[in-house]
């Protein structure tokens, strides 16, 4: 790449930036609690869940995310093994993310990229 070359954008790019990604886990969070089938998965403060959210979707988006599949599997053991997270409630998550993301003009295969990305990190969440 030559110094007028400009990188690839990258999802998070593509998307708005940091604050787009902090609007559609805001937006994604008011869906998750409003949920009988998964909000009693968010006994936790809320405010501290969401601000870890909003970095690791960033990251992610951005592609600097350091091992995700690791961060996922730790963040989700105790759920898993004691509450019984299972594939259900990973595509109700899944689903209101893709809602959120719609919500704020998200679309094509822009959204489409972002939910594959996201549904490569089923297994890790759910200890596969």
């Amino acid at each position: 790449m030559t110094v007028l070359e400009k990188p690839p954008m990258t999802l998070l790019d593509q998307i708005g930036g940091q604050d787009s990604v902090d609007a559609a886990v805001d937006a994604f969070y008011v869906r998750v609690l409003a949920d009988d089938r998964i909000n009693g998965f968010f006994k936790i403060n809320m405010d501290v869940q969401a601000a870890k959210q909003k970095r690791f979707l960033g990251k992610v988006l951005a592609g600097t995310a350091k091992d995700p599949d690791g961060y996922m599997r730790a963040a989700h053991k105790k759920l898993v093994e004691e509450d019984g997270l299972n594939d259900g409630h990973f595509d109700a998550v899944a689903e209101h993310l893709q809602a959120a993301l719609e919500s704020l003009g998200v679309e094509g295969d822009v959204l489409n990229q972002i939910m594959t990305a996201i549904g490569g990190l089923r297994k890790p969440m759910l200890n596969q």
